[in-house]
């Protein structure tokens, strides 16, 4: 029996190089006048925050900028861009940027329209009214911001990491310029790129999944997989650049209907404690939650397995979730990431702590075979 599932798409995706060019045009169907464009240094720096400005003024449209944004952000800038879109009046956001500024887009977005702090959204469906239109920019292949509802803004205060979810939180447009991503340092594009094949791996396994979150996350998974090496190995390949910023796009809304596991809830402590990026945390941990999860769930990693092209190197079906695991370490072996937690100056006893974190975190309780503290400490264990 097919699982029952309520399928929504909510953002139009205009993926083409150079597509860039077009955001003026297409901030103009949504009946805008007043465009905040919110971004960061290094992407200012980069010219692309410039050129999105240039089109947006082409248009006719007023333009004000917060570059405020910083990777994971948190509290504090959304306060800060919330301050700025304040003073604008704008009735349109842009997201340009990664991750963090797509979050912090939504997040300042949040605040505008229905009022309080961050974490007042904390969770799924929290808003009273709607929040203005929004259009993203990705300029990474990573986190999938730009087709899902969520923002992960961390407390300033506390350092948690808050997944705030809502469908009015979606953009209106995604576009995707693999252009932009070409200058990305190669540190960024190794963990964006491990970041969003997490989000294929484990959004094809959660309770959610339904046949049309299993339908993206195939997608994903054959794009992320074929196109990661190149895009390590030849930075300006346009085609396996295109391809991997469409996997992560498609990861994302594998997100939105199915959610993720127990790789990312081991991975939130540990971005926010030390400080490990976030898609470096979770390339820490999945191999060793595919192993936990194989256990009772091999089936389902061998159906994700099927998709994948016979190219050398890649994990084939038959490999089923060991082939998965130890495919996923070669990876980060390959960007040089660190793969165990012993060499990112955390103590062994500080394990039992973060378990008990993880334990708190919303995505572990959509992993397929159930955690616990006990179970997570166990995996944290293993990846030390």
């Amino acid at each position: 029996m097919l699982t029952p599932f309520d399928f929504q798409s909510h953002t139009r995706i205009v993926s083409s190089p150079g597509s860039i060019d077009q955001l003026g045009a297409l901030a103009t169907t949504l009946s805008t006048r007043r465009v905040l464009v919110v971004s960061d240094p290094g992407i200012v720096t980069a010219g692309h925050t410039g050129r999105g400005l240039d089109t947006l003024s082409t248009a006719g449209l007023k333009t004000e900028l917060f570059a405020g944004v910083r990777e994971n952000p948190t509290t504090a800038e959304v306060d800060a861009g919330l301050q700025v879109a304040r003073n604008f009046n704008p009735d349109l956001i842009v997201g340009l940027g990664g991750g963090s500024s797509m979050d912090c887009a939504k997040g300042i977005n949040f605040l505008y329209t229905n009022g309080g702090r961050m974490q007042d959204y904390w969770g799924q469906g929290k808003t009273v009214c709607d929040l203005l239109p929004m259009i993203a920019v990705p300029t990474t292949a990573g986190t999938g911001s730009e087709t899902q509802s969520f923002a992960l803004i961390s407390d300033a205060t506390t350092g948690a990491k808050m997944a705030c979810g809502d469908r009015r939180a979606a953009f209106r447009i995604a576009v995707l310029d693999a252009e932009l991503t070409c200058t990305q340092p190669a540190l960024v594009t190794a963990i964006t790129g491990i970041d969003a094949i997490a989000h294929a791996v484990e959004s094809f396994v959660t309770t959610r999944r339904n046949p049309m979150s299993q339908m993206f996350s195939r997608e994903a998974w054959r794009l992320l997989a074929t196109n990661f090496a190149t895009v390590v190995a030849e930075p300006d390949h346009l085609d396996a650049r295109a391809g991997m910023q469409l996997g992560a796009s498609f990861a994302g809304l594998a997100i939105e209907n199915s959610m993720l596991g127990a790789a990312h809830a081991l991975s939130n402590p540990l971005t926010a404690r030390y400080g490990i990026p976030h898609g470096e945390a979770v390339g820490m941990m999945l191999p060793h939650v595919i192993r936990y999860n194989g256990v009772e769930f091999a089936r389902e990693y061998r159906d994700l397995l099927e998709c994948t092209p016979p190219l050398p190197g890649l994990p084939t079906a038959s490999d089923g979730p060991e082939g998965l695991a130890n495919f996923i370490g070669r990876l980060v072996d390959l960007v040089g990431l660190r793969n165990r937690l012993s060499a990112c100056d955390i103590d062994q006893a500080a394990l039992p702590e973060l378990a008990n974190e993880a334990a708190q975190q919303w995505t572990g309780g959509f992993n397929p075979r159930p955690v616990t503290a006990a179970d997570l400490l166990d995996i944290y264990t293993a990846a030390y």
